[in-house]
């Protein structure tokens, strides 16, 4: 295997590893003396898998779902947060949709 050979292969794995990461739910702890509670909220999102390999926009629905359905309340956090996930399968691609649900709330300003 020649230099060049190996920078492709080296390259292309890179990219496979980079497209495998996905941003993590951040969900703190907080004592019911700490916020109001706005209501139930709901909001999913979708992301695709080209070919089986290609993610498109599929690492980030768990974060995209989560501040959707705090957004749609205005609120800061969500709490008694629920996660289902549905799939469905094209041709070429395959798709899934993360549903989360909880209940929204507002922090309060602790002076």
């Amino acid at each position: 295997m020649n230099y060049l050979s190996k920078v492709v292969v080296a390259g292309v794995f890179g990219l496979v590893l980079a497209g495998c990461t996905g941003a993590p739910i951040k969900s703190t702890q907080y004592d019911s003396s700490q916020y109001t509670v706005l209501g139930h909220s709901e909001a999913s999102a979708t992301g695709l898998m080209l070919f089986g390999i290609i993610p498109i926009r599929q690492n980030s629905r768990f974060v995209r779902a989560q501040n959707a359905a705090i957004k749609a309340k205005g609120g800061d956090a969500l709490i008694n947060t629920q996660v289902q996930e549905n799939w469905f399968w094209a041709w070429v691609l395959s798709g899934y949709t993360t549903t989360i649900s909880g209940d929204v709330i507002k922090l309060n300003n602790v002076q």
